[in-house]
C-alpha cells in the first residue's frame, strides 16, 4: 500500500507540473529576487498566487497570514518566507480529516457533473477501487441524456467486475435509480454508486429531477449513508470554482472529485475549492488509469505542489 501511495506521489508531482512552473517558478524568483520584505514583495507574490488560479479570495486569507507571521516571527530576509507560504496554503487547504465514511457505511453515492469532466469514468474508477477493496458495489446509470453514457458505464462495470442498473438511453433518471436501490437492497450491496447528470444550463430541471432521485432513495433507502460528489475538470481553472458554486445551489454536495490535474497549469484551484467554498476536495485525477484517481491528501498536493520531497 506504501508503494501505491509512493507511486501515486511521484505521480502527482508529474501532474502539477506545469501548475509548479506557474506558480512555484514565480514565487521562487520573487523569493531570489528580493533583498527585502516589503509592500512591492507582498504585491508580487499576490499577483503570482491569483495567477496561478488561487483565486482572490484565498490569496488574500493567505497573504494576511504571511504578512501577520512575518511581523510576529521578526522575518526580515524573503527566503525564510517560502516555509511560511507552504505552511499557510497547507492550512487553507486542511479542513480536519477528509470523512470518507461512506466506504464504512451501506451508502448511496450520487456523482454529478457537467458534461466533459470525467464525471462517468471517475465512476468507473471510484467502482474499481472499491470493489478491490472488498466492498460490494452497484452502479446506477442515471445520467440518461448523454449519448453513450450507458455505454460508457457498461464498459466501466465490467472492467471493474461490479453490477450495473440501467435502462434505455432518455428514459427517467429517477426510475433508474428505484431500480438500482432494489437491486443494492436485494444484493446486500455495500455502496451504490449512481452516476446522474449536470445539465447546469437548464438548473431549474436538474434541480427537479435530483428532487426525484433524492425522493425515491429517501422512502426506499432511508438507512443508508449518503454522499453526494460533484466532478469538476481541473484545466478549467476558475470555472471550476463557478461551477461548484452552481451545483452547491441545486444540491446538498458532500465534496469534490478534481480530475485532469495531469497536464494543467490551474492545479492551484484545488487550494481555492477548500478554502472559499468549505468544501472537501475528496479525490484527484491524475491520469487515465484506474488508480489514477486516489484520495485527496493536502500535506501530498501541497508538497508535490512546491516539489518537496517526501520522507
Amino acid at each position: 500500500m506504501e508503494e501505491k501511495k509512493k507511486g501515486f506521489f511521484s505521480r502527482l508531482v508529474e501532474g502539477l507540473n506545469k501548475t509548479r512552473e506557474n506558480i512555484v517558478s514565480g514565487i521562487d524568483s520573487i523569493f531570489s529576487g528580493f533583498s527585502a520584505i516589503d509592500d512591492d514583495f507582498f504585491e508580487e507574490l499576490e499577483e503570482t498566487l491569483i495567477m496561478g488560479d488561487i483565486g482572490i479570495q484565498t490569496t488574500m486569507t493567505i497573504m494576511e497570514d504571511l504578512r501577520k507571521k512575518v511581523k510576529e516571527q521578526h522575518i526580515k530576509d524573503p527566503s525564510q518566507c517560502k516555509q511560511l507560504l507552504i505552511d499557510s496554503i497547507r492550512s487553507q487547504m486542511d479542513l480536519g480529516e477528509n470523512a470518507y465514511e461512506f466506504e464504512n457505511r451501506q451508502s448511496v453515492v450520487l456523482v454529478i457533473g457537467v458534461n466533459g469532466v470525467g464525471k462517468t469514468t471517475s465512476v468507473g474508477k471510484l467502482a474499481g477501487q472499491l470493489k478491490d477493496e472488498g466492498k460490494k458495489v452497484v452502479l446506477a446509470a442515471a445520467d440518461t441524456f448523454r449519448a453513450a453514457a450507458i455505454e460508457q458505464l457498461t464498459e466501466w462495470a465490467n472492467r471493474a467486475g461490479v453490477e450495473i442498473i440501467a435502462q434505455q438511453e432518455g428514459s427517467d433518471p429517477a426510475a433508474v435509480i428505484y431500480d438500482a436501490v432494489a437491486a443494492a437492497k436485494s444484493r446486500k450491496a455495500d455502496v451504490l454508486i449512481c452516476d446522474t447528470a449536470g445539465r447546469l444550463h437548464n438548473k431549474k430541471n436538474l434541480m427537479e429531477e435530483l428532487r426525484k432521485i433524492n425522493r425515491i432513495i429517501e422512502k426506499e433507502y432511508p438507512d443508508a449513508y449518503r454522499e453526494t460528489l460533484v466532478v469538476l475538470d481541473g484545466t478549467t481553472g476558475q470555472n471550476a470554482l463557478v461551477q461548484a458554486k452552481q451545483f452547491m445551489e441545486v444540491a446538498d454536495i458532500t465534496g469534490i472529485i478534481l480530475t485532469k490535474l495531469d497536464g494543467t497549469a490551474k492545479g492551484g484551484i484545488a487550494v481555492a475549492i477548500q478554502a472559499e467554498l468549505g468544501l472537501p476536495v475528496k479525490y484527484v485525477g491524475v491520469g487515465e488509469k484506474i488508480d489514477d484517481l486516489q484520495k485527496f491528501n493536502s500535506t501530498d498536493f501541497v508538497n508535490a505542489l512546491f516539489d518537496v520531497k517526501q520522507d
